[in-house]
């Protein structure tokens, strides 16, 4: 049934499809928004150096930008109001970006400087460690010197015995008296001594 609707349905072999047409793209253009043109759009404008070098010169005295500033900027440097705001807030954030790799920077320093400070600590810690020990060795040998000096010295074998008397020849006094020659006997002597017996040059 219905041969012909059936067969055209059906592509031939060898048949190629037709082509679809391909879309164009949009060329995109930088635009700001509120500048002058169709819709409020209109191209960007590329900046002068004169106009680059008076908006460095505004952002250095001040990085914010209140309304005022920015109307009276753009009037001067015949830009629009809105391209001077953008290029503000794209300094600003190079600005920013600039702080911190500065403050990266000198962080990074500063703690490479403490740790080479801190393995020159660690090393003369570890050399005043060997002094010490040298040192305590030393007092140690000095010390066991002395003592044995001290153990072999003629001295240490003789015994000092305080307020003792040995009485060899007797006890001794000071007699004073007047004898018939005027003469003083300064020294008394028993007549007899264990073992010893005096004659008297007096008898």
């Amino acid at each position: 049934m219905y041969p012909n609707v059936y067969t055209s349905s059906i592509p031939q072999q060898g048949e190629s499809k037709p082509a679809r047409p391909r879309r164009r793209r949009k060329s995109k253009s930088v635009a700001v928004v509120g500048g002058e043109g169709s819709n409020g759009w209109f191209r960007k404008r590329k900046l002068s150096e004169e106009q680059v070098r008076m908006l460095e010169m505004s952002f250095g005295d001040e990085h914010k930008l209140e309304s005022e500033r920015k109307d009276r900027l753009a009037k001067e440097l015949g830009l629009d109001p809105r391209q001077v705001a953008v290029w503000f807030q794209n300094r600003r954030a190079r600005w920013k970006n600039k702080r911190l790799e500065d403050e990266y920077t000198r962080l990074k320093n500063a703690h490479e400087n403490v740790v080479v400070e801190k393995h020159r600590l660690d090393s003369e810690v570890l050399h005043l460690k060997e002094q010490l020990h040298d040192a305590e060795r030393e007092i140690q040998r000095l010390a066991q010197r002395v003592e044995g000096a001290i153990s072999n010295s003629p001295i240490s074998s003789v015994s000092v015995v305080a307020n003792q008397t040995t009485p060899f020849f007797g006890d001794y006094e000071v007699e004073v008296g007047d004898d018939s020659d005027g003469y003083q006997n300064l020294f008394y002597s028993p007549e007899y001594i264990d073992g010893f017996e005096w004659i008297s040059p007096f008898v």
